[in-house]
């Protein structure tokens, strides 16, 4: 965004190209500016010369005080134009550094290093410093910043964890959940939940050299807070509530079924951490549960991939987010 007004006169970046900060954009015509500084310029050094000579005067008023060839209002006069002298160039000074500053601003520089967007003017264009366009945008890419949000339920786990001094690695999944795009760490959670949706606000930082990751891209957010060893994880379809807690239902040797107890631990939307009630290797029923009955006999379907993990990670998932 231009600081000055002029005409443009020549776009130094390729639309979509990285650039560092200083680098230079774009020209606006210097012309005006440059006679502009030296008007400011010769003003000051005329005055210079105006004061160099009021100060001659005034060493010879002084010496012919001293036998009164010259009267004291005389002298104190010329000690006034000195003063005054010294003053305007003072302001002189000052109207060529402005000068100078509207000439270096018609370089228009990156102020930040990022990816430039689709240039917003073309050359030949007057430029004003009150366009709210600009020229060109520049968003940071490296690193990039993610926004996303957790449960309240989920916030002192998180806080614990950085105390401690954790590293909490936050991976960034596209909207279906196949693909992971990049993987950063958490910087930082907002002071304050939304009491609308119970949740808070939590950063974290990518590297991102890769550009996986674009500014406004919708991702779905995955944060590792902690893993436990030799866990029993179950589908979190398989877990129900009722009267007297967590439940599932068991499946026995003869495919009889059975409620079971159990006391969750951690979990996402995919999976439920077991930490009573059932042991590795016990059947859970996923499907059809609510035609469920005690002693009932199912079929049993084999899952088309079996997934055998013994470290279960503590994951929070959050919601999509957008790049800053």
């Amino acid at each position: 965004r231009s600081r000055v007004d002029g005409q443009l006169i020549s776009l130094h970046f390729q639309e979509g190209q990285q650039v560092n900060a200083g680098d230079l954009l774009a020209q606006i015509d210097p012309s005006q500016f440059k006679v502009a500084l030296a008007q400011a310029q010769g003003q000051l050094a005329k005055d210079n010369a105006t004061l160099a000579n009021a100060r001659r005067d005034l060493a010879r008023y002084q010496q012919l005080a001293k036998t009164n060839l010259v009267s004291r209002q005389e002298l104190d006069a010329q000690q006034a134009l000195v003063n005054e002298t010294q003053g305007t160039i003072k302001a002189d000074e000052a109207n060529v550094a402005s000068a100078q500053l509207q000439l270096d601003w018609s370089r228009i520089t990156a102020p930040v290093s990022g990816r430039v967007g689709l240039k917003q003017v073309d050359v030949g264009n007057q430029i004003s410093s009150s366009d709210t366009a600009g020229i060109v945008v520049i968003t940071q890419t490296h690193p990039i910043d993610l926004i996303f949000t957790l449960p309240e339920s989920d916030i002192a786990t998180v806080v614990q964890a950085q105390k401690a001094g954790k590293t909490l690695v936050v991976e960034a999944w596209d909207r279906t959940n196949s693909h992971k795009l990049s993987e950063g760490v958490l910087l930082s959670l907002d002071n304050q939940i939304d009491p609308t949706t119970g949740t808070i606000k939590i950063k974290a930082r990518f590297t991102n050299q890769d550009d996986t990751l674009f500014p406004n891209q919708f991702v779905n957010a995955r944060m590792l807070v902690d893993t436990e060893q030799n866990a029993v994880v179950v589908p979190a379809a398989a877990v129900q509530m009722g009267n007297e807690g967590h439940f599932v239902w068991v499946l026995n040797d003869e495919n009889n079924v059975s409620k079971k107890r159990v006391k969750i631990g951690i979990q996402d939307n995919r999976n439920v951490v077991i930490s009573a009630g059932l042991s590795a290797g016990d059947r859970v029923v996923t499907d059809g549960i609510d035609r469920l009955t005690e002693g009932a006999k199912v079929e049993v379907v084999e899952p088309q991939t079996t997934v055998a993990d013994e470290k279960s990670p503590s994951r929070h998932e959050g919601q999509k987010g957008a790049r800053a």
